[in-house]
């Protein structure tokens, strides 16, 4: 059996983060295991979705969490990583140039992807678990720029779309009732025909949930249950949230309207629960960029 490296750069709205995975190849299925997860709070989105630019503080902030990436990788033997760009890059005239400069200033590639192919690498990184859930379901992870949400009847894909709401747009009321209507339009659409949903939720927000709700690994979260939290959460002052609660700064804000997400569109397809399984986007990029190797890519750092 080999085991190797593989790693996942995910430059979001709300935070950049660096997924270190061991792959188990033993010539079947590999098997993926999180070595280490690297969150730093850049908060792309804050001028991206106001502004349409991204100032340059935010970008020295940026190019130096790239470069501390880099050597982290080489100092634990990652031998190939996959780097994408989402919400706050998309939405900032100067995206591109932005990775062409964390190109020439810490030698790390990074793809600006569109949201299509952001909710494919969610889609991804889901399926083994799943197969855990025999009834249909809507996969949903929120982030602070767009929401990705699957439609899944008996274990299989109907359809995957991305949407421009998230929790970083909405404390700064960039999402209008018409953004809410193509979202819920698209669910019902799609849901139709389709009875006994549940709901996995993915992002660092509803994993937080998960861990103040004390959810058991494979158990699900009832929605009185989620319910009652985020409107315990609300009733609390953002410093009071910092305390009570153990969030970071860049949780407290956002905690909220993630929940918010979650709970309109467990109403929308009469969801009774919600599965936590804690993946996301890095864990579909890890699965790429092993398949980048498997084609012959490797990285040098």
């Amino acid at each position: 059996m080999e085991i190797r490296k593989f790693a996942a750069v995910d430059i979001g709205s709300n935070s950049v983060r660096l997924l270190i995975a061991n792959v188990l190849m033993n010539g079947e299925e590999p098997l993926f295991k999180k070595s280490s997860l690297i969150r730093v709070p850049v908060r792309l989105g804050v001028n991206a979705f106001t502004d349409h630019k991204i100032p340059e503080v935010s970008i020295v902030h940026l190019e130096e969490t790239m470069l501390a990436f880099r050597y982290l990788m080489k100092a634990n033997d990652v031998i190939h990583y996959k780097g994408c760009a989402t919400s706050a890059m998309r939405e900032a005239i100067n995206g591109p140039r932005i990775i062409k400069r964390i190109k020439e200033k810490t030698g790390l590639n990074i793809d600006l992807i569109s949201g299509n192919i952001e909710a494919d690498l969610i889609f991804n990184s889901q399926s083994a678990s799943l197969g855990k859930i025999q009834e249909n379901c809507l996969f949903v992870d929120v982030g602070g720029g767009s929401t990705e949400v699957t439609v899944f009847s008996k274990g299989k894909p109907v359809s995957a779309k991305s949407f421009p709401i998230g929790t970083i747009r909405i404390l700064q009321n960039q999402v209008d009732k018409e953004a809410w209507k193509k979202m819920k339009d698209w669910v019902k659409n799609k849901a139709e025909g389709l009875k006994d949903f549940s709901m996995i939720g993915s992002g660092g927000n509803i994993n937080r949930i998960a861990k103040l709700a004390q959810l058991k690994p494979g158990k699900s979260l009832a929605v009185e249950k989620l319910i009652a939290i985020v409107q315990m959460m609300r009733e609390h002052t953002y410093e009071e949230r910092l305390k009570l609660y153990d969030l970071n700064p860049d949780r407290a804000d956002v905690i909220v309207p993630a929940g918010d997400i979650f709970i309109t569109m467990m109403k929308w397809i009469d969801a009774d629960k919600i599965y936590v399984p804690k993946i996301g986007l890095g864990d579909g990029i890890v699965r790429e960029a092993y398949k980048e190797y498997l084609n012959g890519k490797k990285s040098t750092f």
